[in-house]
């Protein structure tokens, strides 16, 4: 496997992360922004009431972006392997006998 070969494919697996965690962080940045201002509007500062929100915004996410998120992840894996098992056969790469 060659250089670039190998930099194109830890460049697509960082595009995947990005993807995948970025309903995840949004979500979790608006509702976090909410709270914050409802607890100064408040003046009630209670730590739970930071995380009860955040914990069922990302179950929300879940339950809505799951099956897009595994899906998405699992093209990526069979791509990462296919490009490999493929290099592997034109004989660019050797892996070790045991």
């Amino acid at each position: 496997m060659s250089t670039s070969s190998l930099l194109d494919l830890w460049r697509e697996a960082l595009e995947v992360v990005v993807a995948l965690s970025a309903p995840f962080l949004i979500a979790g940045l608006i509702v976090g922004l909410l709270v914050a201002i409802f607890q100064t509007a408040t003046q009630l500062q209670e730590s739970i009431l930071g995380f009860v929100p955040k914990l069922g915004v990302a179950l929300i996410v879940i339950m809505l972006a799951g099956h897009w998120a595994l899906d998405r992840l699992g093209k990526f894996t069979s791509s990462a392997f296919t490009a490999q098992t493929e290099t592997a056969k034109r004989g660019e790469i050797t892996f070790p006998k045991p």
